[in-house]
């Protein structure tokens, strides 16, 4: 009987705690740290200077509307070797969000997910399903994309369309995780 009491004592106070935890509001404090970002356009076409690079500087825009710093920014082709290498440089220069714009689909050379997923230490699919989910709405190609999150090393990997206008739509989606998020990336401590 006593076992069962401290048990269901243990229990509710862990039910206290986190209700507690989960209700209290995370805004005043992540609203002060300061997210420094990397952007990667990833483009076999872009990279060769085919055609301008319109991804990148439409996530540039949009980081910096929110405020974030924007520290590194790279085009590439379609190259998992070179997309992880640029990744894990952008991450000890103290990037902790990366937004990588280009490679989601489901072409042959489409490969930014395989290489996030090689490197990443977790994936947090509610991102990718949240950004699918909402992009639905708009249009019925949602379906094929790819997008996803991840942490690597210190910080919050983010695969966004190539197109500018679904790239800045889908960090709308997900922008209110994004600062909780890149504060567990860097180990930094959050309320809960």
């Amino acid at each position: 009987m006593r076992g069962t009491s401290r048990t269901t004592a243990q229990s509710s106070l862990f039910v206290r705690s986190f209700a507690v935890c989960a209700a209290r509001d995370d805004s005043a404090y992540l609203g002060k740290v300061q997210i420094t970002v990397g952007i990667i356009t990833i483009s076999d076409r872009a990279s060769r200077g085919q055609y301008q690079d319109l991804g990148g500087p439409a996530v540039k825009a949009a980081a910096e509307k929110r405020g974030w710093d924007v520290l590194a920014e790279a085009i590439m082709p379609d190259d998992k070797k070179r997309i992880q290498e640029t990744i894990r440089s952008f991450s000890a220069q103290g990037c902790g969000l990366i937004l990588a714009t280009g490679g989601t689909g489901v072409a042959d050379r489409d490969v930014t997910p395989e290489a996030i997923r090689e490197i990443m230490r977790v994936e947090i699919p509610g991102f990718g399903e949240v950004m699918r989910s909402e992009s639905m709405k708009i249009t019925p190609n949602a379906i094929l994309s790819r997008s996803l999150a991840a942490i690597v090393d210190g910080s919050l990997v983010i695969a966004l369309p190539g197109k500018p206008s679904g790239a800045v739509e889908c960090l709308g989606f997900v922008e209110g995780a994004i600062p909780h998020s890149v504060a567990l990336a860097q180990r930094k401590p959050t309320s809960c």
